[in-house]
């Protein structure tokens, strides 16, 4: 169920949800909804450019939960800019720069992605501000306003009994 926000008719987001990038092929991943990041970011390692048919794309690696490195997919996707960024810390850093589809809940919609790599972070995306303009409200109390299903997407074999 979506949660509209009454005060601007925009949807509520928790302060982290599910997401998934399907043109990427993550079926999902836990996305920290941060007001303070000018820019979503993505988590990537073994980045790579190449060219093909003329347009400048990456391939990289990416671990889609946190503490699992045995889940390792492989993306690929064309580079719309490399430019400078700086993190939470105030570290500046050349980054790639990728447009992908992004869903959540039922909504689907174009966001502006910088790769990095994340592997020490808590979460292997940032949602940024400017992915959620004039469509989202947050609310830092809650998490997960817009469901936990694709928590699952990730579980192999059959459920153990009690689990």
């Amino acid at each position: 169920m979506i949660v509209q926000d009454s005060l601007d008719n925009k949807i509520l987001l928790g302060w982290r949800e599910w997401v998934s990038m399907p043109e990427l092929g993550i079926p999902a991943i836990k996305a920290k909804v941060d007001t303070g990041a000018r820019t979503s970011s993505l988590h990537a390692f073994q980045v790579e450019t190449f060219e093909e048919d003329g347009r400048r794309k990456v391939r990289f690696g990416i671990h889609p939960l946190q503490k699992r490195e045995d889940v390792t997919l492989w993306c690929e996707t064309e580079v719309i800019d490399h430019r400078r960024v700086s993190d939470s810390g105030g570290h500046r850093e050349m980054r790639y720069v990728i447009h992908t589809p992004v869903r959540l809940g039922s909504l689907l919609w174009n966001v502006e992605v910088t790769l990095t790599d994340r592997e020490t972070m808590q979460f292997r995306m940032l949602l940024g501000r400017t992915a959620m303009v004039g469509r989202f409200t947050v609310d830092p109390e809650s998490s997960y306003l817009m469901g936990r299903k694709l928590r699952h997407a990730y579980r192999t074999g059959k459920k153990r009994k009690g689990a």
